[in-house]
């Protein structure tokens, strides 16, 4: 998921003008994938999990309304941006025993004052649960916002991907924000691929003896972090799958590129850009010619949207 205009999604350069309520992706995952790369149990686990870390032994502050009230709530997003983490929130709610009406979808654009969804039930127990579904809400909101941000300005071939610089316990939330947004994913987990950074290549040895041995354990796409062009053509002369150009400049970048041409070895390997990459130059990198572009920045620099709970009616 998340490949600039490679047929799993719009090219973003010719979409039209948002509005608020249009979905900007045709991506949502399909009926029974697991949301976040979680099945349904670790899912509903872990939004337990929240829960139990905000309620505690229970909320002294909710234990004085009347056991019996019921309310009717509006959540609504302050901010314009994207709408992510609706079906966990809606999720949240529906622990707590209330009814959830969704307004604006995952993946939807929103204007301030835009409502996402209407809440109803026991106001206790709705009240207990706010913070929780508001919390996921704003981080993935933000997460999907900034992503689409970024992934307006590459063009047509170019993928915006994520990294694991994210919150610890919430890094399938933080994915799923991501690919809402219109990114891709890196590794999920050390478990997932083989990726040599500079570390590795100071302890280990040579970068083609550590390419061998990956491939020697079955696996076949291994990926080298690069701090110079000479990095670079090590890593491809020595069969690295992606190369990644780490902290280069665009003009860096450029440079690697014509030697890697020169050398007859640019066609074998997928470029990635990564270090340093903003909204703000994120087109001079996409310019050069990288297959892909990583943003550490979407997930540990995370711009919440703000949402609130407005009760509407209590009975």
């Amino acid at each position: 998921p998340g490949r600039r205009g490679g047929g799993s999604g719009p090219d973003r350069r010719a979409r039209r003008p948002a509005r608020a309520g249009r979905r900007i992706l045709n991506r949502k995952a399909p009926a029974g994938r697991p949301a976040g790369g979680m099945g349904r149990p670790r899912l509903l686990r872990e939004l337990r999990r929240f829960l139990a870390e905000d309620i505690g032994t229970g909320d002294v502050t909710g234990a004085l309304l009347p056991a019996g009230a019921a309310a009717r709530a509006l959540v609504v997003s302050r901010q314009a941006g994207v709408a992510a983490g609706v079906a966990f929130a809606r999720e949240v709610f529906a622990m707590g025993g209330c009814r959830v009406s969704v307004r604006t979808g995952d993946g939807e654009r929103m204007g301030p004052g835009q409502t996402v969804m209407e809440v109803a039930g026991n106001a206790r127990r709705m009240l207990a649960c706010e913070r929780t579904a508001l919390n996921l809400l704003s981080r993935m909101s933000g997460i999907a916002t900034q992503t689409d941000a970024l992934a307006a300005k590459l063009p047509r071939g170019t993928e915006l991907l994520s990294t694991r610089k994210t919150a610890p316990g919430l890094r399938a939330f933080d994915k799923e924000a991501v690919r809402i947004g219109g990114g891709g994913r890196h590794r999920s987990g050390l478990d997932e691929a083989v990726m040599l950074k500079d570390n590795h290549l100071a302890v280990g040895p040579p970068v083609g003896e550590l390419i061998r041995r990956a491939r020697g354990r079955g696996h076949r796409r291994v990926e080298v972090e690069a701090e110079t062009a000479g990095d670079a053509v090590a890593a491809a002369r020595g069969g690295a799958a992606i190369i990644m150009l780490d902290n280069f400049t665009p003009g860096g970048i450029s440079r690697t590129i014509r030697e890697l041409d020169r050398l007859g070895l640019r066609a074998g390997v997928k470029l990635e850009a990564s270090g340093g990459i903003t909204e703000r130059n994120i087109g001079r990198y996409a310019a050069t010619g990288v297959d892909m572009i990583s943003v550490g920045s979407i997930t540990h620099s995370v711009r919440g949207i703000d949402m609130s709970l407005e009760v509407q009616a209590a009975q």
